[in-house]
């Protein structure tokens, strides 16, 4: 930011967070992609990550990478609980960690509950999942309480539960899946990169180790996870924005996504990979239609310049989970996230 602030030529392809769109466009630092430019960056392109590289209307980045988390969970113990499928729902697994608990056996539900990025997109996916959103379609207010308290009182109900790991208050993700992989947890809301790390760390567990779609807040809808991923943007700067264009959709082509995604783990953002997938693909990739299914049905965190100051307001006011307060803490999210828009007062 400093650089681009001070007019650097030097960069040409910026990686941007999903986050950072709406303030480097405001800021004049990218350059929207028209014509033909456009075409070939949408064409193919899922729609949900296509929206992250959106402003106002204008397209200023091309999808390069997406994440987005999935359910891993033990079939053993749903076994031992007699039940078959994963739960649908975030009552319902938490009523199966409950019971696995009054049997003494492994069952944690790990998540992130950390006051840093990762809660916020916890409380983003549940707000989404509850029909919601952060903030208004025009950007300019927060959006409507109701999902908003509906997602703390399921975010409060796990903090209050037996199926909450003692840690939860400085989980991150990583911390998941050494939880997960120590054998004390039954259920792990995580991104893909759990799968191979289970797989070479603990081969007897990976055996019973299972995925399936987000749990839905409101039965019979479907979850609406949060995604992430990088984006590329062209400087307002670069010497070379027609060769930098062209560089970009070059480096987010069909075979640099599946080098990405086999090597990296990183989840393509081109809808022909899962539909017709490689056989490299779906072999490092055996839960794709899963990945495609929560990226089709998927959230994006708020799309404001003011982004970092709103998710600060989030993560300082929902960790520790437990301290959540449903209604209070919802109207204090609110109210803060008005500030941050109108850049008044301080963040917490």
């Amino acid at each position: 930011m400093r650089r681009l602030a001070a007019g650097d030529n030097a960069l040409d392809i910026l990686g941007l967070d999903v986050t950072w769109e709406a303030e480097f466009a405001e800021a004049g630092w990218v350059l929207p992609w028209t014509g033909a430019n456009r075409a070939a960056a949408t064409n193919d392109t899922l729609s949900v990550p296509l929206e992250t590289a959106t402003w106002k209307g204008k397209l200023y980045a091309v999808p390069y990478n997406s994440n987005t988390q999935l359910l891993w969970y033990r079939s053993d113990l749903l076994k031992a609980i007699g039940k078959s499928s994963p739960p649908a729902t975030w009552a319902e697994m938490i009523s199966d960690a409950e019971q696995l608990a009054k049997m003494g056996k492994p069952h944690l539900i790990e998540i992130q509950g950390a006051q840093y990025e990762g809660t916020t997109v916890w409380f983003n996916t549940m707000v989404a999942s509850a029909g919601g959103s952060i903030l208004n379609a025009a950007s300019n207010a927060a959006g409507p309480r109701a999902p908003m308290v509906k997602a703390l009182t399921v975010m409060k109900q796990l903090a209050s539960s037996p199926a909450a790991d003692p840690s939860l208050s400085v989980q991150m993700e990583d911390q998941n899946r050494l939880a997960m992989e120590s054998g004390t947890a039954a259920f792990e809301l995580n991104y893909p990169f759990v799968y191979p790390s289970m797989q070479a760390d603990k081969p007897d567990l990976f055996k019973v180790f299972k995925y399936a779609q987000y749990p839905s807040v409101i039965p019979g809808k479907p979850s609406k996870v949060t995604i992430g991923g990088i984006d590329l943007a062209i400087s307002a700067y670069s010497p070379h924005p027609d060769l930098a264009f062209k560089a970009a959709l070059c480096l987010r082509n069909k075979p640099h996504q599946l080098l990405a995604a086999v090597k990296g783990g990183l989840p393509p953002t081109l809808k022909s990979i899962y539909t017709n997938p490689p056989k490299s693909f779906a072999k490092a990739y055996p839960f794709y239609k899963q990945i495609l299914t929560a990226l089709q049905n998927a959230s994006v965190r708020p799309k404001t310049p003011a982004y970092q100051n709103i998710s600060i307001v989030i993560s300082h006011n929902v960790s520790p989970p437990s301290s959540i307060n449903p209604q209070s803490t919802a109207d204090t999210i609110r109210s803060q996230i008005t500030d941050a828009l109108q850049s008044k007062g301080l963040i917490p």
